[in-house]
């Protein structure tokens, strides 16, 4: 009982983290990326449709992305949806592709990035104490319907404990590796 309460646990924090390194990705960083377009939708054939799903999304340098359309006639909606996800810098529409050229971060780019960061980090704390919060309610419960003794919670208790700090201790470890990553000029 108490193992499935611990592995389900481990698995909730774990996801946490996935989805807090999911967020960086929409973060900006030294070089440019295509994940900072992720989130743009294009409106095709009435289906709000991912970027890289109507045409391929490259990152030609570290200032430059490159969206080419497999259907040309989509080069307006994808232009107008880049324009309003707000990305922080207004596509080049070609003819035949769509330019997008990211100037160099400055300092304090780099400092609102790094905060940015550190919320999706406190957020991602926020998340696994809750996950231990629950795990602890779980333990509770059976202490309290007598499937187990007030010594056995206290040591699930504790075993959760250890789960959690083992997970805030890698959230550290990312945050301050993603930290010097995007301050690194």
């Amino acid at each position: 009982m108490l193992n499935e309460i611990y592995s389900e646990c481990e698995t909730k924090m774990q996801h946490s983290i996935e989805h807090m390194q999911r967020d960086f990705k929409t973060l900006r960083t030294g070089k440019v990326l295509v994940s900072v377009l992720d989130n743009v939708k294009i409106d095709y054939y009435g289906t709000p449709t991912p970027l890289d799903q109507v045409g391929s999304v490259i990152a030609t340098d570290a200032t430059t992305i490159v969206v080419n359309p497999w259907e040309k006639n989509l080069l307006a909606d994808i232009e107008s949806a880049i324009a309003a996800a707000n990305i922080g810098v207004n596509p080049n529409n070609d003819g035949d592709q769509i330019k997008l050229f990211f100037p160099p971060m400055t300092v304090e780019q780099r400092q609102e990035s790094v905060k940015k960061m550190k919320t999706m980090g406190e957020n991602a704390k926020v998340s696994v104490r809750n996950d231990r919060k629950h795990s602890n309610d779980q333990i509770k419960k059976l202490e309290k319907e007598k499937e187990i003794t007030a010594d056995e919670s206290k040591a699930g208790q504790d075993a959760i404990q250890k789960i959690t700090d083992k997970y805030s201790v890698k959230i550290d470890q990312i945050l301050k590796d993603k930290e010097a990553e995007i301050l690194k000029v």
